[in-house]
Parts: structure tokens; sequence; C-alpha cells
């Protein structure tokens, strides 16, 4: 059988398997059992332990749970409330300041989590209830929650950057910092576009009445609540793109600093630290499986030589390098459209990857262009993770699914405007990891 032949026989079976309902890891290993036994023979398979073994105790990969645990235990230490409350006191009575500042507590949240989920969720159960009573509108209240979860995944910490830098052998380090300056602008744009809309329509977003409490002491006391988490979550990243430690001993640092941070705002107890661990532990048990599905799907491919094939048929072809990288974006787009990150990363990076480095493409631009296209994918339909999240807290209130399509479709033209400026001007990724020492 020819080596274009078995690679779609490949891809196939994978196909095959996700159509089916296999869950992602189980896919992966599958198909890379039958494909080790049949050009290498059942002798073969010890590499799949092999690969458990060397994977599994990568150092880089102990960033995850304890950047995890970090989320967790800062979640359960009131900063969500305290967060809000201080938004609330300060743009409160600003036409759109509380979509405004939920976007930013978002923000705030992706450098703390690292995923999208918790910014989504959490800003779902506390945020959406407080703009719906102050009579903001449905799609502008559920399109800013939707679409600021998705700021968890660029703005570092991110555990997508981090399997992205694993995966490709990229620095942690400089993901991190490459994707500091597209969070914060994505940021801006989300929080502009919220603020035009309520100048233009004020009943979009009204302000709060003067008659609730927004005294420069309210103001005062609300600040003092979050210093603590948010001076952690600078330290932390201070200390990696300063050069003083790794991403590794950063995550360290924030675990132990968030736990301090629970003890400092009274929320210890044995329950919640046994709480913190036990999603902790839930949450990297599942990255970890895929990691091994990944790689052993990645050693496989590569081992059949599918890899160089791919990769030279690519860029045999007399087309445009950038014409490449733009359907290579809308593949992603499309995928995102019907799969979740984690299956498109392990099914595109090795696809990928040489043809990047063929046509001479930055890996860590390419990362951060792909970090930006998985958030097109949280809050695209039929299947964006985020708007199933805002589904469950948004039934209570009478917010159907087609107001939560429609509340992101402004949303996700930002992101696909972040996007292009990225490839036009690759310096907004790049300048930073270049002023950086790693």
């Amino acid at each position: 059988m020819t080596l274009g032949l078995t690679t779609l026989l490949f891809f196939g079976l994978l196909v095959l398997f996700l159509a089916l309902g296999v869950p992602l890891v189980f896919s992966f290993g599958a198909v890379s059992i039958v494909f080790i036994t049949w050009h290498m023979g059942v002798d073969a398979l010890y590499m799949i332990a092999a690969t458990a073994y060397n994977q599994w105790t990568s150092a880089i990969l102990i960033a995850i749970p304890l950047f995890v645990l970090m989320a967790n235990l800062l979640q359960r230490s009131g900063i969500a409330e305290d967060l809000f409350q201080m938004m609330y006191v300060w743009f409160g009575r600003i036409r759109g300041g509380l979509a405004m500042g939920t976007v930013a507590i978002c923000a705030i949240f992706g450098a703390m989590s690292g995923i999208s989920a918790v910014g989504t969720v959490t800003m779902g159960m506390i945020a959406l209830p407080s703009m719906l009573k102050r009579g903001y509108s449905k799609e502008i209240a559920v399109g800013c929650i939707s679409a600021g979860g998705t700021l968890g995944i660029l703005i570092p910490p991110s555990v997508l950057m981090i399997v992205y830098a694993y995966l490709t052998g990229a620095s942690v380090g400089k993901m991190f910092a490459a994707g500091l300056i597209p969070g914060v602008l994505l940021t801006v744009f989300f929080v502009a576009y919220i603020g035009i809309r309520c100048i233009i329509n004020p009943q979009l977003g009204p302000a709060v009445p003067a008659d609730e409490d927004s005294s420069f002491a309210a103001k005062i006391k609300s600040l003092l609540s979050v210093i603590a988490p948010v001076f952690l979550i600078m330290l932390v990243l201070g200390l990696m793109y300063l050069g003083v430690c790794t991403a590794m001993e950063a995550s360290a640092i924030g675990a132990m600093g968030a736990l301090i941070v629970l003890i400092i705002n009274k929320r210890f107890s044995w329950k919640v630290l046994h709480e913190s661990l036990t999603g902790t532990c839930r949450m990297s048990a599942m990255i970890m499986w895929i990691f091994l599905g990944a790689v052993s799907f990645s050693h496989i491919y590569s081992a059949m030589g599918a890899a160089d094939m791919v990769a030279s048929f690519f860029t045999a072809l007399e087309v445009n390098r950038w014409v490449m990288m733009v359907a290579m974006q809308l593949t992603l787009i499309v995928l995102g459209c019907f799969m979740d990150p984690g299956g498109i990363i392990v099914i595109c990076i090795p696809v990928f990857m040489p043809i990047i480095a063929q046509l001479g493409f930055d890996p860590i631009w390419f990362g951060i262009m792909f970090v930006i296209n998985m958030e097109l994918g949280y809050i695209t339909p039929p299947f964006g993770f985020n708007l199933f999240y805002m589904k469950a807290m948004a039934t209570p209130h009478g917010i159907n699914m087609q107001q939560i399509y429609r509340s992101v479709i402004p949303f996700v033209l930002l992101v696909v405007l972040l996007l292009a400026l990225c490839m036009i001007f690759p310096d907004i990724i790049l300048w930073l990891p270049s002023q950086l020492k790693f």
C-alpha cells in the first residue's frame, strides 16, 4: 500500500472513531495501536508504555496541574464576587459599565486559570443576573460573558499554550509573553465595542441608579479586597517574563500564593482544599491521558513518513506561502465549529508544523495564531463550548439558544479582526518575546 493511501486510511480511521463518539484519548490510542502493530509488529507496542513514562514524567507538564490548582484555589477564595463588586462601584455609573467590567474580570480570570470555562461559568452565575436585573440587553449581557470567557486561553498563563509548547518544543515563556499583547488588545476590542454600542443605544446597558452606593470609601474598600490576588497574578507572570524562574517554578509559586490568598480571605477549610485538589486531579488526569494519545499518534504518524510526505506535497505547490497560511487558518476555523481545541491541536499540529517550518514561519507566531483561532472555536456555532456553558446559565432567565448565537456574532467578528491584524502585523505577537530573556 502506498504511503498516501496509508495516510488517508490513518486519518480516516480516526475520523470514524470520533464520529462514533469514541472519547478523544481512546480514538488516538486505538489508531496508534493499530498502525504500530501493522507497521512495526506486536513487539513494538512497548513504545506506548515508554511514551507514557516519558510524557507523564516530563518536567514541563508539572506546570499544568499547578496552574489548575492555582485557579481552583482562587476560584474558591471569593475573588469573583470581590472583582465584580469592584467593577460595580467603579464603572456601574457608566453606560454599559457592568458589561465592560465583566469582560475585564474575564481577562483577569484568564490570567488566573488558563482555561475558558472558569470565566464563563463564574460570570454567568454572578454577573448575568445582576446585569439583567438592571435592565441590560440580554444579547449584550450574554455575549460579553461568552466572549470574555475565551480570553482564558489567550491571556497567560494558558494551558493550551503549554500543550502547544510541549508538542512543538517551543518555549513556554515565549508563548506566554507572545500571548499577552494580543490578549490585552482583544480585551480592549470587546470593551470598546460594548462602550460604543451603549453610547449609541443607551437602553442596551443603562447606568446603575445614582442612589446605589458608589462613594469614594466604597471604591477604596473594593480595591483593597482584590489587591492580594491581582498582586499574585502579576508576581507569577513577572517572574517568568523577567527570566527569574521557569513556568514550572512560577506555577508552584502561584499555587502556594493562591492558598495564602484563600487563608487571608478567611475562605480556607479542609473541605475547600479537598474540592480544589480533587478538581485539579480530574482536570490534570484528563489532560495527561490526552497527551499520551496525542504523542503516540504523532510518533506513529512521523514514523510512517507521513509528516514529511504531507509537508513536501504542500511546499511543492506553486502557491504563495501566505495563501497557504490563510488556508490553514480557514481550516482551523471550520474545525473549531465542530471539535474541541484539544482534538484540533492533536490532529493539526503534527500535520501543520513541518509545513510551517518549511515555509519559514515563526512557530511562536503560529502558536498564538492557533490559540486565537481556538478562541473562535469556543463561541462559533453549532458546538462552541462557551455557548453551551452559557445556555446552562441563561435558561433560568428565559434566554434561548438562538439569542445566545446572535449575541456572539459581533464578538466573533472582533476575534477575526485580531486574527487578521496579527497576520498582517506579526510584531503584535513577536515584539514582547523578543524584548525578554528566556
